[in-house]
């Protein structure tokens, strides 16, 4: 076997799969089955509160950053049923992504606007 070419094909990284390729704006994504009319294309302005508009989730728009989150089976099974609990009682189709996107959105609006008082700092508190 000496001699022999290796059959082993030479893949690129992920780096190099997932680089960004140029400073093409981010586009919004309407999703097909729900339909978002309130989505006109442009990106959301960035910023939140600091820049005087009210805080809320980015929406379905292609995201550059990544947060890994660990969470228990059972709270993941929770957002699966919130997911699904949406799709079936409200006609809502989000994915586990943006239905976490908005729970940060509502947990942050409401830090900002009633600081001790919010639900996020009564239950870190609490633990």
């Amino acid at each position: 076997m000496a001699g022999r070419a290796s059959r082993r094909v030479s893949l690129p990284t992920a780096d190099d799969l997932f680089r960004q390729t140029g400073d093409a704006p981010v586009r919004a994504v309407p999703d097909p089955e729900v339909g978002d009319p309130g989505l006109d294309g442009a990106p959301e302005a960035e910023g939140g509160a600091e820049a005087g508009k009210p805080r809320s989730a980015s929406g379905r728009i292609r995201h550059d950053e990544k947060m890994t989150v660990y969470v228990t089976a059972d709270e993941l099974l929770d957002i699966e049923h919130a997911r699904l609990s949406m799709r079936r009682n409200h006609g809502l189709a989000v994915d586990r992504g943006r239905l976490v996107r908005e729970a940060i959105a509502l947990a942050l609006l409401d830090l900002e606007e009633r600081g001790e008082d919010s639900a996020l700092v009564r239950r870190l508190v609490a633990e």
